[in-house]
C-alpha cells in the first residue's frame, strides 16, 4: 500500500507549471513568427555582398501586411492583403516564387508598378534613366581550397537615393543586356545584388514579376552568420567559421 505524501504533490505540481510554461512559450513564439518577425536563411549567392551564404535574418512579417502567404503552408484564408503597404524602392524582401507559390526567394525590389526596366552593358535603367554606378574597391572571396578572387565591385544609387553594393562577376554577361521590362500594375521587379549570378524578374520563365499578394516580409537584421554552409544548429563548427562582424547587422 502506497500513500502519497506532500512531496510528490509538489513534484506533479511543479512538472504541471513546467509543462504550462512551455506551451505558453510556443504559443508566443508562434504569434511572434506568424504576426511579426520570421527567419530566414541564405542558402545561395544571389545577394552577395548585401547578403552572404549561411547568414541568418529575421524578416518583418508586418511591414507590407499580410497575404495567405504570411503564414505557414499559405492558407487560402482570403485574398488580396491585409493592412497592406507597397515594397519601396531599394528594399531587400523575402516572397513566394510566383511560379510555384511555394519557394521562398530573397531579392531587391527593383522596379515599381508601372517602371521600365532594363540593363544596358550592365547598367541599370528606369524609366529610361541610367541608375547611378560608381566603381569601387573589389570584392574579394575565397574558394573551398582558400584561393582568392577579385569581383568587381559598384555602388548602385537609386531614384529614391538608396544605396547599395553590386557585384559584376562577367563583363556584358547574359543578364547584363535585356529588354525592357514594363512592369504591370500591382506587380514588382525584382534583382539580386550580384547580378552575374542571380535568377531574377530578369528571367520570365523562372521568376518574371512578382504580385505583392506574394511577398512575405522585408529583411530587417542579420542575427546570426557563420561560413562554409554550417548550419546554425552545429555549434562545434561555430569557433572556425563564425562571423561576429556581421552579428545585428542591418540589411540595407
Amino acid at each position: 500500500m502506497s500513500v502519497n505524501t506532500g512531496a510528490d504533490k509538489s513534484q506533479r505540481s511543479g512538472m504541471a507549471e513546467t509543462v504550462r510554461i512551455v506551451i505558453h512559450a510556443l504559443i508566443l513564439a508562434m504569434i511572434v513568427r506568424v504576426f511579426f518577425f520570421q527567419p530566414f536563411n541564405i542558402p545561395s549567392g544571389s545577394m552577395i555582398p548585401t547578403l552572404l551564404i549561411g547568414d541568418y535574418l529575421f524578416v518583418s512579417k508586418f511591414s507590407y501586411g499580410y497575404s495567405n502567404h504570411s503564414f505557414p503552408f499559405s492558407p487560402d484564408l482570403f485574398s488580396g492583403r491585409i493592412w497592406s503597404s507597397n515594397p519601396k524602392r531599394g528594399d531587400v524582401a523575402v516572397f513566394k516564387l510566383p511560379r510555384d507559390n511555394a519557394t521562398d526567394y530573397i531579392k531587391r525590389v527593383i522596379g515599381l508598378p508601372g517602371d521600365r526596366v532594363q540593363m544596358k552593358k550592365g547598367v541599370l535603367h528606369i524609366n529610361g534613366t541610367p541608375v547611378k554606378r560608381e566603381r569601387i574597391e573589389d570584392f574579394v572571396t575565397r574558394d573551398s581550397f582558400g584561393g582568392a578572387r577579385s569581383i568587381a565591385q559598384y555602388v548602385e544609387t537609386l531614384p529614391n537615393g538608396v544605396r547599395y553594393h553590386t557585384l559584376d562577376l562577367v563583363e556584358n554577361g547574359f543578364g547584363d543586356n535585356t529588354k525592357v521590362y514594363q512592369v504591370p500594375a500591382g506587380h514588382f521587379f525584382m534583382m539580386g545584388d550580384n547580378r552575374d549570378n542571380s535568377t531574377d524578374s530578369r528571367v520570365a520563365s523562372a521568376v518574371g514579376f512578382v504580385p505583392l499578394k506574394n511577398f512575405i516580409g522585408r529583411a530587417e537584421i542579420i542575427f546570426f552568420s557563420a561560413g562554409s554552409q554550417a548550419p546554425l544548429w552545429q555549434a562545434w563548427h561555430w569557433p572556425s567559421v563564425i562571423r561576429w562582424s556581421r552579428f545585428f547587422e542591418l540589411v540595407d
